[in-house]
């Protein structure tokens, strides 16, 4: 990959035209919300003038995107349409013609990538699980074998099937597997060699799921796409594919069903959505690249919840400071912007350190998705002011997770490659610990109470790939297509 390193131009607010006070309102209303913010990324006229982690998450850390992959997916679907080797009109059965069920309907033999691409195949709803159970080794021949309830081109309905379609027609096209395609012709010329992304157990990746980036990077791809798909000098996306793809071209439906959210329903195009303001990239939980071109404006954001209570905020707090009348706030409230951005924080876990007490326990996991399996054996033992804590051998694997925990801070284990980043502290004779899986938007919250022997691992929201901390902690994380 390129040597050289992503690294966004850096501007105060007020020279840009952006209010420092419209971005403390936005916080104020993101501390307000029950969506926990892992980091904000503001770009004006490709100017970073706000940034902020929340720590324990940092600047230099990859974060999943869910869904908001799907959008990568597209452009690398609009590269290969560039080089030739695709049409937006091309037949699915003659693109991956091996994957083509006998008895296939005859609207699967109908459907385009243009069909793919927006999400209008015509199944009544997302079709992954479906597909999956009817060929469990062949997701594309299980979605082609399914029956449908619109005709094709008519109906949105959001599909992650659609998307592992476009990445295995990428593929095959190019020769090339869809992160190695992306890193030659997209992520390499940006400066981006963090690009991680997880993948389907033959060791694909996902396409419509999976792919880990820091939010610069994440901000950058949407500045990409505001200037046309230039970056400097270099023309890196077709200008023209970057209009279609962001476009309208259907109305959508959203994927939660029965949701009052507007930002969803304003249209699909190519694997994105349109908003109230400009277009956005979106993934599960709150991972969001916003792009609002009228306004010169990229905005990107990773957390954990709701993703319309942060456009309700982006819009109601921030598009207002922007060109202000009577000009922006000046240098005192930059400087205070930028104070309040480098102390954001999540809170360490409450209560006391009781130097040199331990405890012993086994995991009861007969709650509906423990991320631990049940009778998985449980040590916490006092260790330089924290403690260390041993999960394991968990039954089924055999592996022992070993983690460092801070009280009052956070430190750092990688048991078995990706980081934990955990804080603790006794309360009211139990242990509890808080294990942020750092590179996603999940954490673990261990309880532990000696009096009993019994602990239970629970996540603060399910990932989609399953509960098992194990397989989360592993790089790549390796698994079924099983995302809800």
């Amino acid at each position: 990959m390129s040597a050289q390193r992503l690294r966004l131009p850096r501007s105060a607010p007020s020279a840009v035209g952006v209010s420092s006070r419209a971005v403390g309102a936005l916080l104020d209303r993101l501390e307000e919300l029950p969506v926990e913010c892992h980091s904000l990324l503001v770009v004006r006229r490709g100017q970073v003038v706000a940034e902020g982690w929340w720590a324990p998450y940092s600047a230099e850390r990859p974060h999943l995107l869910y869904s908001l992959t799907k959008s990568f997916t597209a452009v690398a679907v609009g590269l290969a349409v560039a080089d030739g080797l695709l049409a937006t009109d091309d037949l699915v059965v003659d693109l991956l013609p091996g994957h083509v069920p006998a008895d296939a309907p005859e609207q699967a033999r109908r459907i385009t990538v243009h069909h793919l691409l927006t999400m209008t195949a015509g199944h009544a709803g997302d079709s992954l699980e479906a597909a999956w159970q009817r060929e469990p080794d062949d997701l594309v021949r299980g979605f082609l074998g399914l029956p449908f309830d619109a005709p094709e081109g008519t109906r949105h309905v959001y599909d992650n099937s659609t998307t592992f379609l476009l990445a295995r027609i990428v593929e095959r096209v190019t020769g090339r597997g869809l992160p190695e395609f992306l890193d030659e012709r997209l992520f390499a010329p940006m400066g981006v060699d963090h690009a991680e992304w997880d993948r389907v157990r033959g060791g694909a990746a996902f396409g419509f799921h999976g792919l880990h980036l820091t939010t610069e990077a994440l901000a950058a791809f949407g500045e990409l796409l505001r200037c046309g798909g230039r970056w400097g000098d270099r023309q890196l996306v077709p200008g023209a594919w970057v209009e279609l793809a962001t476009r309208r071209h259907v109305a959508s439906e959203s994927f939660l069903s029965g949701a009052e959210d507007p930002d969803f329903s304003c249209g699909y195009g190519y694997q994105f959505w349109r908003s109230r303001h400009g277009y956005h990239a979106n993934g599960a939980y709150g991972q969001q690249l916003v792009v609002v071109p009228a306004h010169e404006l990229v905005v990107a954001v990773t957390a954990e919840g709701a993703s319309q209570a942060v456009f309700d905020a982006l819009w109601e707090c921030l598009l207002p400071g922007l060109d202000p009348v009577g000009g922006p706030d000046g240098p005192e409230d930059d400087a205070a912007l930028s104070q309040r951005l480098r102390r954001l924080s999540l809170p360490p876990v409450p209560g006391t350190a009781e130097p040199g007490r331990t405890a012993r326990a086994q995991v009861d996991a007969t709650a509906e998705g423990s991320a631990l399996p049940h009778g998985t054996a449980v040590a916490v033992e006092p260790a330089d002011g924290g403690w260390r804590v041993r999960l394991g051998p968990l039954p089924g694997t055999g592996a022992v997770l070993d983690l460092e925990v801070g009280h009052g801070s956070w430190r750092e284990s990688a048991p078995l490659g990706r980081p934990v980043v955990a804080t603790g502290a006794w309360q009211d004779g139990r242990f509890l610990a808080d294990l942020y899986v750092i590179t996603t938007p999940h954490r673990v919250r261990l309880t532990v109470d000696p009096a009993t022997g019994t602990a239970t691992a629970r996540w603060s929201t399910p990932p989609l790939t399953g509960p098992r901390l194990e397989l989360h902690l592993r790089s790549p994380l390796l698994t079924r297509p099983d995302v809800a």
